[in-house]
């Protein structure tokens, strides 16, 4: 063999060689991602009694989605600007620093503090993870990666309520924060070893726009908490709540105008002009919406009103993490013959119908039925999402794909907190109806902890979900109209056919 196809030859074998790392790394940080979303739930009790702070819990999930949503945006534009591996070596060691500062915490307002730092560090992880995915592969290899990434959320998202009982039960609720430690280091250290970015051609000094990523931040910051806590700390006609709300939408004039003005507004304009990147904010934010039928109030319904135990309720939801992958990762066989916008409305289009069946059930019905729905549901979200993130990356260059990623992925996080205010309010609505205002989906939880909910009760619970389900497939059905009504029937794909 001549020299220069032996070195060439070799070259590609250390390239393919650094990129499984990174691939590896990728996956990492997508674990850690995803189990410190679900990991804490189990291990609340032992927290509570060593810190106390019942009343505040609750903020050690909101703080950490409110920093992770509100500051996508802010890193897919830096990501853009400065490249991928610094952000994410930043938000790496943020996470993993937030980690370690929640494992020391002496009382419950310092362990909120620091899950705080944690979500600063995940929404750099959530955003820049799936945004190498696309720079790393080109458009007929993406679903790949993606389905690698899908699989590895559904298998962390399962395992970490687990794992965190486990760990709270025969070591100490400290563990659940550091076991991030070593996947995190590992992940980082594989990162700043084989992630090499390609050498940009010099040009003018970067002008951040921090004004507007403080507004945006402020802004997604007050709005959030006002979602999140309202009903919940405060009524919503009270003080508080108006006066939350009546901040944040002053914050969204402001956000506008100060985006307007700047050089390189930190969400820039195009994201809302481009049909393409509109209709999948618009269409992910309601699978945000519709997805917390399923992750919130199936699980209660499975104890309830099918009378499982906590685990078997579980496996109930889990078995769509099953068919979401799968469906995901032989997707593009299908939009590489029909396109992202037709594929994508097949997919929802199933779902709608998926959810309106819900409700049909027999009551009280079997396992096998809501669990084979789910089964269904994750396949025709697996064909839903993936197309659209793919769709989009590949429409924008790699300058733009930062920001357009973050965009998507910042609607999806808002619909999720919209979702979550929305159908408890629906949910309790119906439970306060059908038991003469003395119940509410809290009051059910603790039944079922202490005891068997009355026939009355079970009946209650399964008219509040199913309403809720009712909901999510008007969601559903939203999500198809954007994609309908605005979306471009072919996406206007910049990767030529054989990249």
């Amino acid at each position: 063999m001549p020299a220069a196809q032996e070195d060439a030859l070799t070259t590609k074998r250390t390239d393919i060689r650094r990129r499984r790392a990174v691939v590896a790394a990728l996956m990492l940080s997508m674990a850690l991602a995803a189990l410190d979303s679900t990991i804490v739930s189990t291990a609340v009790p032992q927290i509570v009694g060593d810190l106390g702070g019942f009343s505040v819990f609750s903020w050690l999930f909101s703080g950490y989605l409110l920093a992770v949503t509100v500051t996508l945006p802010v890193y897919g534009k830096l990501s853009d600007t400065f490249g991928r591996k610094p952000v994410l070596v930043t938000g790496a060691v943020l996470f993993l620093l937030g980690s370690l500062l929640c494992a020391t915490a002496w009382n419950m307002a310092a362990l909120i503090a620091f899950r705080i730092v944690q979500g600063l560090g995940g929404g750099a992880l959530q955003g820049t993870v799936q945004t190498l995915a696309a720079d790393l592969y080109p458009l007929k290899e993406r679903p790949k990666i993606q389905a690698k990434l899908s699989t590895v959320w559904a298998t962390s998202a399962i395992a970490g309520p687990a794992l965190g009982g486990v760990l709270a039960a025969y070591a100490d609720w400290r563990w659940i924060f550091l076991i991030n430690l070593p996947i995190g280091a590992l992940a980082l250290w594989l990162i700043v070893r084989h992630l090499h970015e390609p050498r940009r051609e010099p040009g003018p000094r970067p002008r951040i726009d921090w004004a507007g990523a403080l507004a945006v931040f402020a802004c997604g910051g007050v709005l959030l908490t006002a979602l999140v806590q309202g009903g919940v700390a405060w009524e919503w006609l009270s003080a508080p709540s108006l006066a939350l709300f009546g901040t944040g939408l002053a914050l969204v004039g402001v956000v506008v105008v100060i985006e307007r003005r700047a050089a390189e507004p930190i969400i820039p304009g195009w994201v809302w002009r481009r049909r393409t990147i509109a209709a999948v904010n618009l269409a992910l934010g309601a699978l945000g919406l519709l997805m917390v039928a399923p992750t919130v109030f199936l699980p209660t319904y499975a104890q309830a009103v099918l009378g499982l135990a906590p685990v078997a309720a579980g496996f109930v939801l889990s078995v769509w993490t099953l068919s979401w992958p799968v469906s995901a990762a032989l997707s593009q066989h299908v939009y590489r013959r029909i396109g992202f916008r037709n594929t994508a409305l097949f997919g929802i289009g199933t779902a709608t119908l998926i959810l309106l069946a819900f409700p049909f059930l027999p009551y009280p019905g079997s396992p096998w039925q809501p669990a084979l729905l789910m089964l269904l549901l994750g396949g025709a979200l697996g064909l839903f999402q993936l197309p659209l993130i793919i769709g989009v990356q590949s429409t924008v260059d790699w300058d733009e794909r930062g920001t357009a990623t973050a965009s998507i992925l910042f609607c999806r996080q808002t619909g999720q907190t919209v979702g979550a205010t929305l159908f408890g309010a629906v949910a309790n609505g119906v439970l306060a109806a059908r038991l003469g205002g003395a119940g509410d989906l809290d009051a059910v939880t603790q039944t079922l902890d202490t005891g068997t909910p009355t026939e009355h009760v079970r009946h209650a619970v399964a008219d509040a979900v199913h309403a809720v389900y009712l909901g999510a497939a008007g969601a559903a059905a939203l999500a198809f109209l954007a994609l309908l009504l605005v979306a471009p029937r072919r996406f206007p794909v910049l990767d030529s056919p054989g990249d």
